[in-house]
């Protein structure tokens, strides 16, 4: 299987893809079936994203425009953010500011508990 960040074939990433973020909230919210790991965020504005209970590994969130996102409860494990706009972000307890710094500069995949 392949692991890199793509273009996902699923109506809930094609509407943050068209930056339908409220319909994407709405449907998340009402249960809509959604799989975002390996995912390709790259460039794509998220503001406003209700991101609890979302599995976000292995994404590419790299320029994404990410400010005020809450990741607190969304699972970030191997996803890097190298560009990103990302003040006023939430990111989860185990990941570390060291971790979302490398990340944010290096394009390293963060990691939980380091």
């Amino acid at each position: 299987m392949d692991e890199r960040p793509h273009f996902k074939d699923n109506p809930l990433y094609l509407l943050l893809r068209e930056g339908r973020v409220d319909e994407f909230n709405r449907r998340h919210q009402a249960g809509d079936a959604l799989d975002m790991t390996h995912a390709d965020f790259r460039h794509i504005d998220l503001r406003g994203i209700h991101a609890d209970g979302i599995d976000f590994s292995h994404c590419y969130f790299h320029q994404a425009d990410l400010r005020g996102v809450n990741f607190r409860k969304a699972k970030l494990d191997g996803a890097s953010i190298n560009g990103a706009r990302i003040s006023g972000c939430y990111f989860p307890e185990d990941v570390s500011a060291s971790e979302i710094t490398l990340s944010l500069l290096h394009g390293t995949r963060m990691r939980y508990g380091m």
